[in-house]
């Protein structure tokens, strides 16, 4: 088996399987600059988003967190943060400032300090260019797959979901833990119902007991807007496919965390540990803030497992689709890389999981995903705990 890849090392020991300028808005207000710049830069890849402004302390702390998270993913080599003036406690001074902890090439742009919008797009195009002439030396190096952080998330579930994809991405998680490296999973709504199976893959009580509070934290937050968790889950799509129950769903969905041990759980956004093994994090089942909390936590590619179909595609971390459902695979090949649906007709889960292990590695060495390729760029979402101010 396999146990290494071809990617690009960073001073902080990580490895980036792309090679991208990071153009990382701060703020609202800072989304034109980097998206102009975006358009006239190769190799760039904007992050915008809607907040970053006239959020409650918690939210702004998430909201930091996440936008760090993604200057410190490995698949960026170089950081451009933009602001437009100052929010404290989010402002591009002090994202920049954590991001450089990294080693990376970091660079600030703030609007009104650079006297306006043209001068500020201006200082911004100057320093991508440079940015992209520095890196452009590096080379890829092979490396092994103890530095690969696979993220995992699933949508648009239905009956073939527990029953082939989920069970190729477990396979393939499997065997990167057993290389040494860490598995990410989340989607805590969809843990629901899943609760025996957690305490008996966690690697102690105390970790099955950190996630259990995630589980009943998540559905004391939508009992408190007056609603039942079961109105909106499963999914009207979920439903159409075949699953009937919120239990249902969840012990199909938990088939992509594989055989290997639960080693610890996360916030929205946090960073995990060293330890090789599978982590939990805390994320809504939305797809888009579920693989941005991912993404930011330094996973360089995901699986993502649908039974109808997707074209879910984080700008940063890149994001593979699969599906065991033929139908949806006729439909939606042009935005998915791997069909497994073979497995309803004999091919072993031995079989379809190595052909996802070997599409993931070639992916790490540098293969574009089609969305990648169309720049389907579609899933940045930052989870909110409340609301604006």
């Amino acid at each position: 088996m396999r146990d290494y890849f071809f990617g690009y090392p960073r001073p902080d020991g990580q490895v980036g399987i792309r090679n991208h300028v990071l153009l990382l808005s701060g703020t609202l207000y800072a989304n034109p600059t980097c998206e102009r710049v975006a358009q006239m830069v190769q190799n760039t890849i904007p992050i915008v988003h809607p907040l970053g402004r006239c959020q409650i302390a918690p939210d702004l702390v998430q909201t930091f967190r996440t936008l760090v998270g993604h200057g410190l993913n490995p698949n960026a080599a170089a950081v451009i943060v933009v602001d437009h003036f100052k929010e404290q406690g989010c402002t591009a001074d002090e994202i920049a400032h954590e991001v450089a902890k990294s080693g990376k090439p970091v660079e600030v742009v703030n609007i009104r300090r650079d006297g306006g919008a043209i001068n500020a797009l201006g200082h911004a195009l100057r320093t991508a260019v440079a940015f992209n002439r520095q890196i452009g030396t590096q080379q890829r190096e092979r490396v092994s797959l103890d530095k690969l952080v696979y993220g995992i998330n699933c949508g648009t579930s239905d009956v073939t979901s527990g029953l082939a994809h989920n069970r190729c991405v477990g396979w393939v998680a499997d065997r990167v833990v057993e290389a040494g490296g860490r598995a990410l999973v989340a989607e805590t709504t969809e843990m629901m119902g899943g609760e025996e199976l957690i305490r008996n893959k966690a690697k102690t009580p105390e970790i099955a007991e950190k996630i259990l509070k995630m589980i009943q934290r998540m559905e004391e937050r939508i009992l408190a807007c007056g609603v039942e968790l079961r109105g909106s889950q499963p999914t009207g799509d979920n439903i159409a496919g075949g699953l009937s129950t919120i239990e249902e769903k969840a012990i199909g969905a938990m088939q992509k965390w594989g055989t290997k041990p639960l080693v610890g759980a996360v916030d929205y956004a946090e960073q995990i540990g060293a330890e090789s093994g599978v982590w939990v994090m805390d994320t809504p089942g939305h797809g888009g803030e579920s693989i941005t909390g991912i993404a930011a936590a330094g996973s360089q590619v995901m699986s993502f497992s649908t039974g109808g179909g997707h074209t879910i595609n984080h700008p940063l971390m890149i994001t593979m689709r699969l599906t065991g459902n033929r139908e949806s695979w006729e439909k939606m090949k042009d935005t998915m890389e791997v069909d497994v649906s073979d497995m309803f007709d004999g091919t072993s889960l031995d079989e379809a999981g190595q052909r996802l292990f070997d599409e993931v590695l070639e992916l790490c060495g540098g293969k574009m995903t089609k969305a990648e390729a169309l720049r389907e760029f579609n899933a940045f979402a930052i989870n909110r705990c409340g609301p604006s101010v």
